[in-house]
This record gives C-alpha cells, sequence and structure tokens, in this order.
C-alpha cells in the first residue's frame, strides 16, 4: 500500500483537479504487484465469481487500428529469405484467419507502418551509420530522378499485408534525403534544427509527396497516413545509429503546410499525423526542450503561431511513443493522466495515437531492453502499458515499434536467428541475412487478444467489475478490464489481463455459451480458443483473455 500512496501523491502535485480518491484507486489499479494483488498462490482455493457489468452508453475513443513497424530488418527479409519462410512471418503478423479448431494463423494487425528511407544504405560506410541493417535505401537519386525499385523488402511485406487484408497502411519519415541534408547524412549533425540544407523544405515535403503519388497512383496501393517526423527531440548526432534529425516545432509547422499543400494540390487521400514525440511527456511539457517539447499547446492550442489544425490533409491526430514512461509505475499513470487532461483542455476533439513503443528502459519487473524473452514476463508487462495507454490516455490507435527483431533484445514480436544462439548483440551484416528459424513471443500472441479482435471503428466501453452488488476496483482481484463495442454487427469484446498468480473466473450475464467465444494466451496457450461456460469464463493465471461475445449468432471470423 505504501507504493500507492507515494505514487499517488506524485500524481497529485502533476494533474491537479483529480481527486484523491480517485487517482489512489487508479495508481493501485496499476502498482500493486502481481504476488500483492493476489494474495498467496493456492490451486485449492475457492475461486471467487466475479461479474463483469458493460455499458455502452458510456462510450469513449474510436479504435483505428493496432500496427508494427516494417523497421529495419524486413528490408533484408524481405529481399533475401525464402519466399515460404516470407510467407510464415507475413501470415503471423497480417492474417485475421482462424482455423476450425479455433487456432488464429496470425494476429490480424490493422495498421503496417512503412518507413521511407533517407539514403544511407547507399552511402555504405560513409553513411556514419555502423550497422547496415539500420541503413536505408531512398527512392530519390541525388540528381532529383526516381528508382522504383528500391526498398524491394519492405515493399514485398507492404503487399503481403495488403493481399491479408490490413485495411490501412502508414508511411514514415525520420529524416531528409541525404543529399538533401545539411551535413551531408542521413542522420542528425547534433544540432536543435532539421538536419537540411538552407532553402530545401520544400524539395523534401515534394519528395514526400511523390512518393505517396507513386504508390496510390500507380500501385494502387495507397497510404491512408503519413508521419514525416519522429522522435524529432533527439538530434541524432551523438547517437547516429539510426537515420533521424531534431525537428524543432516551427519546422514541424512550416513542413506541414508545405507537405498538406503539396498532398492536397495532388488530390491524394494521404492525412498527415504528426508528433511521434519521443516521449509522451514533450506533448504536455516542454521538459528543459523549449522549441520542441510541450506540442500539444504548440500545435492544437487556437492561438498558437504553429496551430496545424485546419491544415490540408492534416490528420486532427497528435502521436506520442511511450518509451520512458512505463516505469516505475507511478510514472506510467502519471504521465498518461497528465497527457489526457493537457489535451482535453486544450483540443478535446483531437485524437491521440501511441505510435511505438518496445522495451528500453531498465525495470523493476523485466529488467532493460536486453536479452530476448519469448514468454509471458514481457508479455504481461506490455499488456499492462497498452491498457494504460487504452484506458487512461484513450490511445485510438497503439503501435508497436519493429515486427521483426535478429537481436537479443525485447524489441520485436517476431524473432529471427540463425537457430544457434538466441539473435546477437554486435552488428554482424550476414547474420541471419538470407535465412534463420523463425520464432514467436508471447507478446506477439498477447497483442493479437487485442488486434485481432478490437477492430478500426470499435468503440471503447466502460466497464465494471462487480464482486456481488459491489463494485471493486480491478488491482483487488489482479485483474485488467477494458471493453470495446461494434453496434454495426452487434459485437462485444473484452479483454482481460490477469497478471496474478491465481486462476480467476468472470460472469458476463448478458452472454450465454451459443454467444460467448473466449481466446487465451498464458504458458502453454498461443491465442486458443477455449471452452467457456453458460455465462462465464475462466481467467487463467498469468495470461491475456479475450471474450467476445456476439447477439445473435456464435462467432464467425474471416480475413478483414
Amino acid at each position: 500500500m505504501t507504493v500507492g500512496v507515494r505514487a499517488c501523491q506524485c500524481c497529485a502535485r502533476v494533474v491537479p483537479g483529480v481527486g484523491n480518491h480517485l487517482l489512489l484507486a487508479v495508481v493501485l489499479l496499476f502498482s500493486l504487484t502481481p504476488d500483492a494483488a493476489a494474495g498467496p498462490s493456492n490451486d485449492s482455493e475457492p475461486r471467487e465469481l466475479l461479474v463483469l457489468k458493460l455499458d455502452p452508453a458510456k462510450p469513449h475513443q474510436t479504435i483505428v487500428g493496432f500496427g508494427a513497424s516494417d523497421a529495419w530488418r524486413l528490408q533484408m527479409v524481405g529481399k533475401y529469405w525464402p519466399k515460404e519462410k516470407r510467407n510464415s512471418i507475413a501470415d503471423l503478423l497480417f492474417s485475421s484467419k482462424i482455423s476450425g479448431d479455433g487456432k488464429p494463423q496470425g494476429i490480424g494487425l490493422s495498421l503496417w507502418r512503412f518507413y521511407v528511407g533517407s539514403g544511407s544504405m547507399e552511402q555504405g560506410a560513409q553513411s556514419g551509420i555502423a550497422d547496415e541493417w539500420r541503413r536505408a535505401e531512398c527512392f530519390q537519386r541525388p540528381d532529383g530522378t526516381y528508382d522504383w525499385s528500391k526498398q524491394q523488402g519492405q515493399r514485398w511485406f507492404l503487399e503481403a499485408a495488403r493481399s491479408r487484408g490490413v485495411p490501412a497502411f502508414l508511411a514514415f519519415s525520420i529524416a531528409p534525403p541525404a543529399h538533401l541534408a545539411q551535413n551531408g547524412k542521413a542522420h542528425g549533425a547534433g544540432t536543435n534544427s532539421m538536419n537540411i540544407q538552407p532553402g530545401k523544405l520544400a524539395e523534401y515535403a515534394r519528395f514526400l509527396a511523390d512518393v505517396m503519388e507513386h504508390f496510390e497512383k500507380d500501385l494502387n496501393l495507397p497510404f491512408q497516413f503519413l508521419s514525416p517526423v519522429n522522435e524529432p527531440q533527439w538530434d541524432w548526432g551523438r547517437s547516429n545509429n539510426q537515420e533521424g534529425t531534431a525537428v524543432s516545432n516551427a519546422e514541424c509547422c512550416e513542413f506541414a503546410r508545405l507537405l498538406g499543400a503539396d498532398l492536397n494540390r495532388r488530390h491524394l487521400g494521404t492525412k498527415i499525423v504528426f508528433g511521434e514525440s519521443a516521449n509522451i511527456s514533450y506533448l504536455y511539457s516542454p521538459n528543459k526542450l523549449p522549441g520542441r517539447g510541450d506540442q500539444i499547446r504548440d500545435f492544437l492550442d487556437k492561438d498558437s503561431e504553429h496551430l496545424l489544425t485546419g491544415l490540408p490533409n492534416v490528420a486532427n491526430v497528435i502521436s506520442g511513443h511511450s518509451y520512458g514512461t512505463t516505469w516505475p509505475l507511478d510514472v506510467l499513470i502519471r504521465d498518461r493522466m497528465s497527457l489526457r487532461q493537457t489535451l482535453d483542455q486544450i483540443s478535446p476533439t483531437t485524437s491521440y495515437w501511441q505510435t511505438e513503443f518496445c522495451i528500453m528502459e531498465k525495470t523493476g519487473e523485466i529488467g532493460s531492453g536486453w536479452k530476448r524473452d519469448l514468454g509471458m514476463d514481457t508479455a504481461l508487462y506490455v499488456a499492462r502499458v497498452i491498457h494504460a495507454d487504452l484506458t487512461i490516455a484513450d490511445a485510438a490507435s497503439w503501435q508497436w515499434w519493429t515486427a521483426v527483431s535478429r537481436f537479443d533484445y525485447k524489441d520485436g514480436l517476431i524473432f529471427i536467428d540463425d537457430g544457434k544462439s538466441s539473435g546477437l548483440r554486435s552488428a554482424d551484416p550476414d547474420y541471419a541475412r538470407r535465412d534463420g528459424e523463425i520464432r514467436t513471443s508471447k507478446l506477439l500472441w498477447a497483442l493479437g487478444n487485442y488486434s485481432l479482435f478490437v477492430r478500426p471503428g470499435m468503440v471503447r466501453i466502460d466497464v465494471r467489475l462487480l464482486d456481488g452488488n459491489e463494485t471493486v476496483s480491478e488491482e483487488r482481484h489482479g485483474l485488467l478490464v477494458s471493453a470495446y463495442a461494434d453496434k454495426s454487427i452487434r459485437r462485444q469484446v473484452i479483454v482481460l489481463v490477469n497478471r496474478s498468480e491465481v486462476e480467476r473466473v468472470v460472469a458476463i450475464p448478458s452472454a450465454t455459451a451459443s454467444t460467448l467465444t473466449t481466446y487465451v494466451t498464458s504458458a502453454t496457450l498461443d491465442l486458443q480458443k477455449q471452452a467457456a461456460g453458460q455465462h462465464t469464463v475462466p481467467i487463467p493465471r498469468r495470461s491475456v483473455v479475450t471474450v467476445v461475445v456476439d447477439e445473435g449468432s456464435p462467432l464467425t471470423t474471416k480475413p478483414q
């Protein structure tokens, strides 16, 4: 309890106006360890029956989708790996098919992030980026002409995503083409502003518009969204291990105006998504970086000189990354409450997207990013982050960083290696370049508990956990619960995260055996369909469970 009270006091200082009793309940929800939440583990202990009460009359955000990116590994995998294995990876990421025995083929991502490279690959070692796998090709040559055969491996997976029914694509750029850069490199120069030659910003905007037009009009493969800046708070000069550049808020605004006008002139449907803040605290606070932080106020306040609202082809969205904000647990709560409160004050109609996350910071539960974890520890840690982003920050989209990793690091959904080691720490360019072993993680399937069933257009709704007639806070039973509804097909989806060591049983009074289907990710199950009772659902220890309630007919799933 001491941890919860201390966290409450910390949050109360940064979130004025939030009642202490409510804040304490929210903090306790996340702060208790699994053992504290559950009490002593005892398999013979009687299981309490908890009741879930859904309230569709209290809607929250509309879901846009769950996604991941192709950076950096799929440029090699998509180009060199055997086609059969490429298809296996694509099925795991994109397929929404469920077999007759109730086993999903994949996690049905509904948004795919495609990286538009800046040309460090063509520069080779002269790029200053040591790891070849973290370099990227550029469609544009230095003379301004285009080579549309570039980025072959990434384009293979983009086509694979489309063929498997992924409904939305987001292109993202993180630096100007190297030939437009101030220092001639695709990584930053260590300054506070964009690494671009004077007067060349319009050419950078034109390059991105050309790419969008080519994919939409020539390939009939449109990008619904374009994110033209990424983590603009970092300068990418002192840590030049990838492409990237700092961007000031003023430059973001000028870039948005140029790019939006160009997309609009070409009658393209692509909408610009701005933000991609390196840490969500930069959305609501300067955080020691005036001119590059406090983005909600700078981009969305109607009196700001950098207002983006209403610009052509600019989506009413602000996006950020959850890095560095998930541990300690009081920070997990504080930052999301501060983000939500600031957005509600400045621009309540603007949607928030969480667009990038993997394990990087050192935590008290699963260590740091180093050392891959294919098991439930990381899966449950990330499931709690997803839950917090969805239910506290009201994220309309949630996107993991990189879909495939070859490193001994907690950054992938799928891992590849040589079959002899669990990834590598050094930048050996030939390691798993042309072939290798494919390993799925529990994190992949836990994300699938959301992505496969919580589809675009669904609305998050209120859900309460009842013990008898009493509404109880979720931490008392070690459960995190969120719920979503699709009125058009009369479907409700409930995702429960049980971080405790004790199995729980929940009842859904409105459901029956014929309308209720459950899918479980646990130490022994990978998003596997499980039997449910007439009105009840078992929630195994240390698991993520999705409950699908269809009113009127049993669940049928088909590619979307």
